[in-house]
């Protein structure tokens, strides 16, 4: 006599398939997400290990692309100039807060949940910066001639790594307001991608950083997006909302359907 139950349970197919079944969608959506998080985590994991052994070739081009800049910058000292200039508006500082306004804005908005996700994911990627700092203790570039200071040790870089925080959390909160706007969609999308980049290049023109710091900053603060990101979305499968398309939609569609003023979603996003 079989055991109640037996004949279900040997025909289960196994855990694998059940993660990836398309019918189990909340399931495939916290795998596929989780999986996206952890492969964009591996590229920095890589370069620490490439810095923290001193691997010669990167030792190398981290040398050539400072020696290429920085001579560069000693015979343009506008563009010395403008680079500071840069560097100094969109450094961590600033743009933490202008995340702070905008999560001030979420949350007159009524969209709590949505506001505590920009606020995890810049605090999340602001600790792990210093932290990991300390881990590495890497040492800036030493010029003879700098163009610039800074203190601290070198990597990832800050300025990079906070740059891309708040370019993934912005460009996220609000790609919905550009649903059915292509030239829009592109414009935040370009946008973002400028804020990232020439701060990250800033900090190397100016021979405060190795190109692999910034590089370092860029993929570790792409990694926290990703993984908050996907965090936000899987509370939102599990509550029955649309999932969306974050790279189009951002995290939450809904958000340029909200009429202001709104009351407090009491827990919902």
């Amino acid at each position: 006599m079989n055991r109640p139950g037996r004949t279900e349970l040997s025909t289960r197919p196994p855990w694998p398939v059940r993660r990836l079944d398309p019918d189990a969608s909340l399931g495939l959506r916290l795998t596929l997400a989780a999986t996206a998080a952890f492969l964009v985590l591996v590229p920095f994991a890589l370069l620490a290990v490439l810095v923290v052994g001193a691997w010669p070739p990167l030792h190398r081009l981290d040398a050539a692309v400072t020696d290429a800049l920085h001579g560069y910058a000693l015979g343009h000292p506008a563009w010395v100039r403008f680079m500071t200039v840069w560097t100094n508006v969109f450094g961590p500082g600033p743009l933490r807060l202008a995340a702070l306004a905008v999560v001030v804005w979420l949350f007159r908005r009524g969209a709590h949940r949505l506001a505590w996700w920009a606020v995890t994911t810049m605090v999340v990627g602001g600790l792990l910066g210093p932290l990991l700092k300390l881990l590495v203790g890497r040492h800036r570039p030493d010029l003879l001639d700098p163009v610039a200071s800074a203190a601290g040790y070198a990597f990832p870089s800050g300025h990079a790594l906070n740059a891309a925080l708040a370019a993934g959390a912005l460009l996220l909160v609000f790609l919905p307001y550009a649903r059915g706007r292509p030239a829009a969609r592109w414009a935040l999308w370009a946008g973002a991608v400028l804020l990232a980049g020439l701060t990250g290049l800033s900090r190397v023109a100016l021979g405060v950083h190795w190109v692999s710091d910034v590089v370092g900053g860029w993929l570790l603060g792409t990694a926290t997006v990703a993984a908050t990101t996907a965090a936000f979305r899987t509370w939102r499968a599990r509550t029955g909302r649309r999932p969306g398309h974050p790279v189009t939609e951002g995290v939450e569609p809904e958000l340029a359907d909200r009429g202001e003023p709104r009351r407090p979603d009491d827990g919902r996003a």
